[in-house]
């Protein structure tokens, strides 16, 4: 029988996916895990088939779990459910090779759909509604260590893209616009885009602006 294993930190989250998933009675559903590291552990130890994987985890954050799991365990299927309805966090995952991202508003039909879908060797990807809503600050973070940025870097980039030109950002922080222009270059550089809209470009499919 398929295994399955649910990896996520809110525990009533976990049991009642537990039990809306038994109700199906195709696959074995493992005890939940509460955090990457958790996770990772328990792939070690037993053959698993496909994961329901939180992406903000204590420990070790799901992205890079994720990331773990491909690179060492690329048979396992992921399923990447979460709250963020956020399109570059589903090209981020996907990019890492996730087999789906589902939100955790989706009906316990749907979630067995996507399960199956994704056992017979597809994907899904739920089709997201952009909202107007910040990347999260967690996941901030975590771009921002991925890239090497600094804060003030993201908030440059953040006044370009209300186009603000070098002079006005200059004026607006109390720092020169030569400062300024070498906080652009260095952005270019780290992020390996060409020029400003290459950067807006950027910044725009990973939540930035």
């Amino acid at each position: 029988m398929t295994r399955l294993i649910i990896a996520d930190d809110h525990q009533l989250l976990a049991d009642g996916l537990v039990a809306v998933l038994r109700e199906a009675a195709e696959w074995e559903i493992l005890v939940p895990v509460n955090n990457g590291r958790e996770l990772l552990n328990r792939l070690a130890e037993m053959p698993v088939d496909i994961v329901l994987l939180d992406l903000n985890m204590p420990q070790l954050d799901g992205i890079k779990t994720l990331e773990i799991i491909k690179e060492q365990y690329p048979v396992v299927k992921v399923l990447v459910l979460t709250n963020y309805n956020q399109p570059q966090l589903l090209a981020e995952v996907r990019k890492l090779g996730a087999d789906g991202y589902l939100l955790k508003n989706a009906s316990g039909d749907v979630l067995k759909a996507a399960i199956r879908a994704v056992l017979r060797g597809g994907t899904y990807f739920e089709a997201l509604v952009p909202v107007d809503v910040p990347i999260p600050a967690y996941f901030m973070d975590e771009f921002m260590k991925k890239y090497h940025l600094t804060k003030r870097e993201v908030q440059i980039i953040k006044m370009v893209g209300s186009e603000l030109t070098s002079k006005e950002i200059s004026t607006e922080l109390s720092i020169s616009e030569f400062t300024v222009n070498t906080h652009r270059k260095n952005i270019l550089r780290k992020l390996d885009v060409k020029n400003t809209a290459g950067l807006l470009n950027f910044a725009k499919q990973h939540g930035i602006l």
